[in-house]
């Protein structure tokens, strides 16, 4: 790996014609498959979480700060069904919620040829959680924005002078805190705190257009 690496490297040092220059800008479409690594610390009733994996389009913007050295911002939203496994009320369907996590990173481009530009980069995020849908035994649902350090591997394949192929893949450590009431009738109405980690993989597919 440490050869590879290497070679990238000066490959794409030595590659000045095909270097991405200052002012450049990308545009780049997407389907994503948002896979959660969850987790969660649940108050009273414990037990853990279980949150859906789910596809959805992304939208990513590219502007290139210097020579190969460029800025990415990533859009798009996302809705999961979220449910409490193995606690003390058994398993317990918390609803679905929508996510939207933009996402802002920092590139580095390394062209190992004219059509091949592999790039890597780091950055944050910040999730917004909206459009909540409690399950039935559930009163009342809310989470907490959040932001999350991300990093980010991909590459472009030309197939064009103006267009190309784009695979992506994202890791974000994303933790959230999740307060859930249940209905009168499940546990007297309880109240529970769930520490979640959600820190999905974002594993993208698309084509991108240069401007």
């Amino acid at each position: 790996m440490r050869k590879i690496l290497t070679f990238l490297l000066f490959a794409g040092l030595s590659i000045n014609g095909f270097a991405q220059q200052k002012g450049d800008f990308r545009m780049r479409l997407r389907a994503t498959a948002v896979i959660p690594q969850e987790s969660a610390d649940i108050s009273v009733i414990k037990g853990n979480v279980d949150i859906s994996n789910t596809v959805i389009p992304e939208l990513d913007f590219t502007y290139f700060l210097a020579k190969n050295f460029s800025a990415n911002l990533i859009l798009g939203t996302t809705r999961h069904e979220v449910n409490a496994i193995n606690t003390a009320l058994g398993n317990v369907d918390l609803g679905k919620v929508w996510l939207l996590p933009p996402t802002l990173t920092f590139a580095y481009h390394m062209p190992v040829s004219k059509q091949v530009q592999p790039y890597v980069g780091a950055g944050v995020n910040y999730t917004i959680f909206y459009g909540v849908k409690n399950g039935p035994a559930i009163a009342e649902t809310s989470y907490k924005n959040a932001f999350a350090p991300a990093a980010q591997l991909g590459v472009d394949f030309d197939i064009t002078k103006k267009l190309f192929l784009n695979f992506d893949v994202k890791k974000l450590w994303l933790s959230t805190d999740a307060t859930v009431t249940t209905v009168p009738s499940v546990a007297g109405g309880a109240t529970v705190v769930a520490d979640t980690k959600i820190d999905p993989w974002l594993c993208s597919f698309g084509i991108g257009i240069k401007l």
